[in-house]
This record gives structure tokens, sequence and C-alpha cells, in this order.
């Protein structure tokens, strides 16, 4: 009987040290600490080189980009056993993608909410229309077809930072692909922060749940000084 007892009491204790060593979450916060946010630690973390020469179009040796990475940092984190930055516009399972931007003088001057709806795919009607009329001129059909609008949030934030999250479909190839997109402004209207998480319909729609909690858990945090 005491045999079997001390067996029952490792057991549990084996199984205690197993449930200790494996977090539920990963926890990130950008290059500077101002950004937060957790992902499932089911999800694996993915460099991003490629993502940004995707979407800024800069090749990785010019000036450019070098600059770029100076004022850009970003992460992605795939939960696809095949993980891959090419499941970020088109997943079974669900993507995640975030960055955090020291805006220029320029960009300071005009941004907006609605750039920031804009600030990684295109959203708002203007928007999407300048890049079907790009497409078109250059003889290519439109990687992004079928806008449907599924929510707009604006964001008040404290201590004047403000924000939006956009909630969104696009039919990409033959599925339709569901993105989730939360973009914030700092205080100073220095920094944008945001966060594009997504998967395909189907996918997003049962998962629905989790990707709120990601999404509660992307802050801004205020820094001493």
């Amino acid at each position: 009987m005491k045999k079997t007892r001390a067996w029952i009491a490792l057991s549990i204790a084996i199984f205690m040290l197993s449930a200790c060593g494996q977090p539920e979450f990963t926890y990130v916060r950008d290059r500077a600490g101002t950004t937060y946010f957790k992902v499932p630690s089911s999800f694996t973390q993915l460099d991003t080189k490629a993502i940004e020469g995707y979407l800024s179009g800069d090749h990785p040796n010019s000036q450019a980009a070098q600059l770029r990475a100076q004022r850009v940092w970003s992460t992605a984190f795939d939960q696809s056993t095949e993980p891959s930055v090419n499941h970020m516009l088109g997943s079974a399972d669900p993507f995640v993608y975030a960055t955090v931007h020291q805006l220029t003088e320029e960009q300071r001057d005009r941004i907006s909410l609605d750039l920031l709806r804009d600030f990684i795919l295109p959203v708002t009607t203007q928007t999407r229309e300048a890049y079907t009329q790009q497409s078109v001129a250059m003889g290519q059909p439109p990687t992004f077809r079928n806008f449907e609008l599924l929510n707009d949030e604006v964001l008040t934030l404290d201590n004047g930072a403000r924000g939006v999250r956009v909630r969104f479909n696009y039919q990409i190839g033959n599925d339709v692909q569901t993105f989730d997109h939360t973009a914030l402004l700092d205080e100073k209207g220095s920094t944008v922060s945001v966060m594009l998480m997504g998967c395909q319909s189907i996918c997003f729609r049962k998962r629905a749940g989790e990707f709120d909690k990601i999404a509660s858990s992307f802050k801004l945090l205020r820094l001493p000084g």
C-alpha cells in the first residue's frame, strides 16, 4: 500500500514538473519595449525578412531597406504544423504578424485613422480602388478580391493614444481569408504598432475566441521618463 501511494505521489510530481516546463503562452515585446502581446505557445515564431521585403518592395541590399530596418521591428507566428511566412496571406491555420514603426516626420504629418486601417492591406474604399487600378495598369489580376468589411471599431486609449480594429474578408486565389487588423498610434503620434491576424474564413469562425484573446493582449507600454 505504501509503495502504491509512493508511486502515485511520484507520478503526480512528474506530471506537475512537466506541466510547469511547458508555458501556455509566448510573451512578446518589441525592440524598444513599447508594445506587448502574447500568443499561445503552440505557435512557431518566424523570421520576417521575407514579409518586410514583400510589404515594402525594397531590395534587401538597398539603402531603403537598411533605413527601414532601423525604424521597423516585426515578428510573426504560425500555428501550422509546417510553419511558413507564406501563410500570412493564406492558411488553414492561424497566423499572427506584428510590427512597430517609428514614423518619419512626413508620416507623422499624414497619419490618420484611415491610414491606420490601410497600414498593411488595402481596407478603405479609396485605397482599395487605387490598388485595383494599379493592378489593371500593370496587366495583372489583383491578388486581393471581393472585399467584405465585417467590423470596424475606433479605439480610444489612455493618455491620448488611439487606434482602430478592423475585421474583413478578402478572396485570395480560391479561398476566402479573414483578417483581424489592430493598429495603435501612441500618445506622441510617433509610433504605430500593428497586429494582423488571419486564416481562412472557416478557420477564423471556429477560432474567433482565440483571436480575440490574442488581440486583447496587444497593448502599448509606457516607458519610464
